[in-house]
């Protein structure tokens, strides 16, 4: 009881304090969101019995059930992935028979057609059945313990990390029907594509997405990780003279891209761009050219290559997946004016800064990695692709080193058990030329 009244008493102060900050705005959104609760009393009333029923029927069929994060498109793929992987691996199985059910976090879904083809996998119920049983459940909780087994326990601190490299031990869980592959290919026509070409998904990060979609929050503390999508032309270029078509992905964009090639296609900018196509294009290209931002989460659930470009900071690194090219951004001590090395941005904790203000005031300046990066980055992931990419034994030590660094480091260590990265086996690669030619980094 005790518990519920300091719950309680959070709950109103902070409330309290959004009005008093807000304008009017806020006081009608908070008044409106109190008459839907009224409105919701007859749905918690329908609830308590459900309730009970779920629990004296728990030990012979246990009912669970979850959100699943739909106003964010990485989130609302990955995450959900990760639930169906574990499911195939037996990871937090009940012993006894069960159901899982599922609803939406939000009334804002951030992709129609992920949505509807997670619908044909999952059984997902309306949120506004299912928050009221939930809550009830949370409530009622506190009284009668064993409540918490009808919740879906995430399978991680970060349940955005493949802490059990899942996503190479299971099958795809996603597909398209016979009349989505057809409506694509002749989506693909209209883009001047023919059955059998080859096509490349570039994401490039930029403020204009949650500039656009939230322009209630200031989102400038994470611009550190945002990048120019005109250091990508020239990996575009080479791309299309290796045969490929190159999408530029995004829903918002800061600026086009602009070129010549018409292999090169701003799709994000196209009135051909749709969220049946965003998602067809992520789950049918050959790999993913990404700054790690939301879309790139696609193409990884439907088993698709990526090629990282620009990661920082360096403790949130894709590692699960063999056919995963990394290149980090460079951390340049502006106090030394010396680049630092992989060791030196762990031990001073550098590699757990999710702020711009951080890098500021620590005198580091994150560096983009220039055009030429990126194309020697695109080249290998499609001569590994081809499988002519051949490793020395240079490349090989190099690798050997880097991650022996990274993963041996002591900060690095307790980071990984106690916040909030894991990682499972590494098996991920830097770019080889990025490393031959900055083996700084291994000092």
């Amino acid at each position: 009881m005790v518990e519920l009244n300091k719950n309680l008493f959070k709950f109103t102060i902070k409330h309290l304090h959004q009005i008093k900050k807000g304008d009017l705005s806020v006081l009608i959104k908070k008044f409106w969101s109190f008459v839907i609760l009224i409105l919701q009393v007859p749905i918690y009333l329908l609830s308590f019995p459900i309730i009970i029923f779920l629990m004296l029927i728990k030990p012979f069929y246990l009912i669970r059930w979850t959100s699943l994060m739909s106003p964010r498109i990485g989130h609302f793929a990955k995450e959900t992935e990760f639930f169906c992987c574990a499911e195939d691996l037996k990871i937090n199985v009940p012993k006894q028979k069960y159901i899982n059910l599922f609803y939406l976090s939000s009334k804002y879904i951030c992709n129609q057609q992920l949505l509807k083809m997670w619908k044909r996998k999952l059984i997902i119920l309306p949120a506004f059945f299912m928050v009221p049983l939930a809550r009830l459940n949370n409530f009622l909780n506190l009284f009668f313990p064993g409540g918490k087994d009808h919740k879906i326990k995430p399978l991680n601190s970060n349940p955005m990390r493949d802490v059990f490299n899942s996503l190479e031990k299971t099958k795809l869980h996603l597909s398209f029907t016979n009349e989505e592959k057809t409506k694509g290919e002749k989506n693909l026509k209209k883009f001047g594509l023919n059955r059998n070409d080859k096509f490349v998904c570039l994401i490039v990060r930029d403020s204009a997405f949650l500039s656009k979609t939230t322009p209630d929050r200031d989102y400038n503390y994470t611009s550190f990780r945002n990048a120019d999508i005109e250091n990508f032309i020239l990996a575009a270029e080479e791309l299309t003279r290796r045969g490929y078509y190159v999408f530029r992905m995004g829903v918002h964009v800061a600026k086009p891209l602009i070129s010549n090639n018409k292999k090169i296609i701003d799709y994000s900018n196209s009135e051909l761009r749709n969220d049946f196509m965003d998602i067809y294009l992520g789950g049918n290209c050959e790999f993913c050219i990404s700054t790690a931002v939301g879309f790139d989460e696609v193409p990884i659930i439907f088993r698709k290559p990526i090629a990282y470009v620009g990661i920082a900071p360096i403790g949130t690194l894709e590692t699960h997946n063999s056919q995963t090219l990394l290149l980090i951004k460079e951390h340049l001590d502006e106090k030394t004016n010396k680049k630092m090395s992989i060791s030196e941005i762990l031990n001073r904790n550098f590699h757990n800064l999710h702020k711009s203000k951080d890098y500021l005031n620590n005198s580091i300046n994150l560096l983009d990695n220039t055009a030429n990066q990126i194309k020697n980055l695109v080249i290998e992931m499609d001569e590994r692709l081809l499988e002519r990419w051949v490793e020395s034994e240079e490349d090989i030590n190099l690798q050997k080193k880097f991650w022996s660094i990274y993963s041996n480091n002591n900060t690095y260590n307790k980071f990984q058990e106690n916040i909030e990265v894991q990682h499972g086996e590494i098996k991920s690669k830097i770019s080889s030329k990025f490393l031959k030619e900055n083996q700084y980094l291994l000092n």
